[in-house]
């Protein structure tokens, strides 16, 4: 099954959006659902079933405010690169990627909280 994020960002004029990340795939929508929906159709069928857990992305004991804060930040940076054809530098783009990952955990976290 394919891990799936959904990470809430914020435009270049501020309003906000949604990226969702599933290995080297990813799309933007103005909603977690049409991000995802984006999402699912470069995926085929084997690669999403689906299990959804929604969460509300506020600060918790699992994923602060400052690392909330600095994914922002870096998801920022990140598009800005993107639209200029490049990446991130490699220091900024593991930080990305261990955010992401440590949001992933906090999710897992959360959804098992969530089933006791």
């Amino acid at each position: 099954m394919t891990t799936v994020a959904i990470l809430p960002i914020s435009n270049a004029s501020g309003e906000k959006a949604y990226r969702t990340v599933a290995g080297d795939k990813q799309s933007v929508g103005k909603t977690a659902g049409q991000a995802l929906d984006a999402l699912t159709d470069q995926l085929d069928e084997t690669e999403f079933s689906g299990l959804l857990v929604i969460q509300s992305f506020h600060p918790d004991r699992w994923f602060s405010a400052e690392q909330q804060e600095r994914l922002s930040e870096l998801m920022h940076l990140w598009r800005l690169a993107r639209d200029q054809e490049q990446g991130l530098p490699p220091d900024q783009q593991e930080e990305l990627d261990q955010l992401v990952e440590a949001e992933l955990r906090a999710a897992t976290v959360r959804t098992a909280t969530l089933m006791q």
